[in-house]
């Protein structure tokens, strides 16, 4: 999976993949780094799974748009 999201973060904006690790970041206790290197590990779960809502929902709908809604 971690090629689906390190691809995902890949062709969104740099605010869009900001807003996104710090919100992971916020909810683990861990830094934006940490979470990207996180989400973008070869046994990383789907990105939705680290997100909690709000954000879940618009990052969903975003997938959706660029054709990653795996």
């Amino acid at each position: 999976m971690s090629n689906l999201n390190s691809k995902f973060l890949s062709v969104v904006d740099a605010a869009t993949k900001q807003a996104i690790l710090e919100s992971i970041a916020f909810q683990y206790g861990i830094t934006p780094a940490e979470a990207y290197n996180e989400v973008a590990d070869e046994e990383a779960e789907h990105l939705l799974d680290y997100i909690v809502e709000p954000q879940r929902s618009a990052t969903s709908v975003l997938m959706q748009r660029h054709a990653l809604d795996y």
